[in-house]
C-alpha cells in the first residue's frame, strides 16, 4: 500500500451538507492535506452558495452545485459522501471515474454483509476506475471497529467483547426525533421490527469487521430491543413524558458462535433515570468491556456541556471520515474496511481556518 504521506495534497468534493456533511466539509477545509474543490447539495436554496458559508467558515472560493455531472467534471481524488439516502448509481459513477469515496453511511462497512447485487456493482465500478470506497464514522465505525481492534491487541485469548453506547436525551429539543421516530412517550412494550432490522443492518456488518480481523468464528447475527418506562410524569426538553410511558430503550446487536454471544453492541438511550427497570445508565459516551486473558473495562465520556452538544457531537462522526481520506486514496481498489487500512491518523493544521 502506498503511504499517504507520499502525496502532499488531495482534491476533495463534499457530497451533501446536512448535519454531518457540513462538519466534514469544514474538517476538509481545515485539513492541511486536503483541498476542497467542490460541493454537491440537494437543495436549490444552497446551490451557488460558497462552501465556506455552508460550514461556518470564511469564503473558500468554491460554489455549491446540484449537478452530479459537475462533480465528475472536477475529477477530485475523493468524495466525502454523507447524504441521507444512498444513490447507488451516483456512487458507481464516481468510482468508475476513478474517484475514491469515503462515506459516513453504513452501506459499505463489510462486503459480505452488503446487499450482494449492490456489492457486485460497487466492486465492478472500483475495478473499472481503480478506486476504493470506505464507510466509517463514530458509531458504527470508531467505537465498533478501530477501538476494539486496539484493545484486542493486548489479548492472547478473547472470550467476548461488549461495546456499550449511552445517550442522555433529556436535554435534546427534538420532539420529532424522540417522539415520532424513536417512540419515546408511547405506551408500547415491543419494538417495531423494521427499526430493529435497520439497526441490525447498521451495526452487524461493523462488528463482523472485528470478528474477521481477529479470526473469531461467528455464524449468526441477532438483534433485540427493549423498553423501560418512567415512574412519574417527567418534563424533558422535547416535551412531556407521562407516567408509565416509554422513557428509555436499549438495543443489542450481537454476533454468536455456537449459540453464545461473542461480540455485542448495546445502545441505551434514555430521557430520565427514574425508570421501572434497573438498567445501568451512564453519562453520554461509551464503555467497552473485554473478556479475555487480559480483561479490560474502558469508559469514554463526552465532556461536552449541554449547550455545546449540538455543535460538538457531529465531530465524532465527521472527523474520522475526513482523516481517512488520504488512507483511502492510497488503498488498493475495492471496498475497504477498517481492518484493511493502517491506523487512521491525521496531521493537524497550524490553526483553524478563520470563520
Amino acid at each position: 500500500m502506498t503511504e499517504p504521506g507520499r502525496k502532499s495534497s488531495y482534491r476533495v468534493v463534499q457530497w451533501a451538507t446536512g448535519n454531518i456533511g457540513s462538519r466534514t466539509l469544514r474538517g476538509a477545509a481545515e485539513h492541511p492535506q486536503l483541498e476542497v474543490v467542490g460541493v454537491l447539495v440537494h437543495s436549490a436554496d444552497k446551490s451557488g452558495l460558497d462552501a465556506g458559508e455552508l460550514c461556518g467558515l470564511a469564503p473558500l472560493g468554491v460554489r455549491a452545485t446540484t449537478e452530479p455531472a459537475d462533480v465528475l467534471g472536477l475529477k477530485p481524488d475523493c468524495v466525502l459522501y454523507t447524504p441521507r439516502e444512498l444513490d447507488a448509481d451516483a456512487v458507481c459513477a464516481l468510482l468508475s471515474a476513478g474517484i475514491n469515496v469515503v462515506a459516513t453511511r453504513t452501506d459499505f462497512h463489510h462486503p459480505d454483509a452488503m446487499d450482494q447485487p449492490l456489492r457486485r456493482r460497487i466492486e465492478a465500478a472500483c475495478a473499472e476506475g481503480g478506486s476504493s470506497i470506505h464507510s466509517t464514522g463514530s458509531s458504527p465505525g470508531f467505537v465498533t471497529e478501530a477501538l476494539p481492534l486496539v484493545l484486542a491487541s493486548v489479548q492472547r485469548r478473547l472470550d467476548g467483547l461488549l461495546i456499550e453506547e449511552f445517550a442522555d436525551l433529556s436535554r435534546r429539543p427534538s420532539p420529532g426525533l424522540l417522539f415520532d421516530v424513536m417512540g419515546f412517550g408511547g405506551r408500547h412494550d415491543t419494538f417495531d421490527e423494521r427499526r430493529l432490522a435497520s439497526l441490525k443492518a447498521s451495526f452487524a456488518p461493523s462488528l463482523r469487521v472485528v470478528a474477521d480481523a481477529l479470526g473469531l468464528p461467528v455464524e449468526r447475527a441477532t438483534v433485540h430491543g427493549e423498553f423501560a418506562h418512567t415512574l412519574a410524569r417527567t418534563t424533558i426538553a422535547a416535551g412531556v413524558l407521562e407516567a408509565g410511558s416509554v422513557a428509555a430503550q436499549r438495543v443489542t446487536v450481537a454476533w454468536q458462535h455456537e449459540g453464545r454471544d461473542v461480540l455485542r453492541f448495546r445502545a441505551t438511550w434514555y430521557c430520565t433515570t427514574e425508570l421501572d427497570r434497573a438498567w445501568d445508565l451512564r453519562d453520554t459516551g461509551w464503555r467497552l468491556t473485554v473478556d479475555g486473558d487480559a480483561p479490560l473495562d474502558v469508559t469514554i465520556r463526552f465532556p461536552v456541556a449541554p449547550e455545546k452538544a449540538a455543535a460538538t457531537y457531529p465531530a465524532y462522526t465527521a472527523n474520522r471520515a475526513v482523516n481517512a481520506v488520504p488512507w483511502v486514496c492510497a488503498a488498493d481498489p475495492g471496498i475497504r474496511t477498517t481492518a484493511d487500512l493502517p491506523h487512521v491518523v491525521s496531521p493537524f493544521a497550524e490553526g483553524p481556518v478563520a470563520g
